[in-house]
């Protein structure tokens, strides 16, 4: 029975037998209650991505970059895949020292141009997130024409920017907060880990359904 429906029956059952009818309460009240101190939510948020593998490199604003570029020199990374015309893809960008590591590719071409490429060669892709979950431990991926959604699905391996001054109690918080409802992209991504699936014996496997590995570049 569908719930207004429901109601009503009970409402006329209650006002027939001279009962108070009680307020409606909203359904997101738990929702709303869900908080935490800021200065949890990180660590909330990183012990949850930790425990499905998920990788973290602390930063700053203004280092970030680099460390971004030491890591990938470190893991022996070849060819990371970044959106050239987000803000963060200009400072990277403008900071890479060439020659000196991995290539910076441009994510500037059509999926059919850029297909083999991106599936033969590239091992990482750099994104940024537009924060995270707290209470489910998460990040917030906005796909855009700027930062097409393949950056962070198909290379093996996931190299993620989050300011950990925007991270969210819950996910309902992050859809009010940043009025979602008055426009989304095509598809928006909450990813808390690595790809990972199991077979019929639950023998877990990374990476079948795309990156083995993330790496969170958490700004403090």
């Amino acid at each position: 029975m569908p719930e207004e429906a429901r109601e009503r029956i009970l409402r006329k059952l209650r006002t027939a037998r001279g009962e108070p009818v009680p307020e409606k309460k909203s359904n997101f009240g738990v929702l709303e209650r869900k908080t935490w101190p800021q200065g949890e939510r990180y660590a909330r948020l990183r012990r949850m991505m930790e425990a499905v593998r998920t990788e973290f490199v602390e930063t700053t604003r203004e280092g970030w970059p680099s460390d971004v570029l030491d890591f990938a020199r470190a893991q022996g990374l070849s060819a990371i895949l970044y959106g050239p015309r987000t803000t963060e893809g200009v400072r990277l960008a403008s900071s890479w020292q060439a020659g000196a590591g991995p290539r910076l590719v441009p994510y500037d071409r059509s999926v059919e141009e850029i297909k083999r490429e991106l599936f033969e060669e590239i091992d990482a892709g750099f994104t940024t997130t537009r924060g995270g979950i707290a209470e489910t431990g998460g990040l917030i991926l906005w796909p855009s024409p700027e930062e097409p959604r393949l950056l962070s699905l198909v290379p093996p391996v996931h190299l993620a920017l989050l300011d950990t001054e925007r991270i969210y109690d819950t996910f309902w918080q992050a859809l009010r907060a940043e009025q979602w409802a008055s426009g989304m992209p095509a598809n928006a991504l909450l990813i808390s880990g690595p790809s990972k699936t199991a077979d019929i014996e639950q023998t877990l496997a990374y990476g079948v359904h795309g990156p083995k590995r993330l790496v969170v570049f958490a700004i403090r």
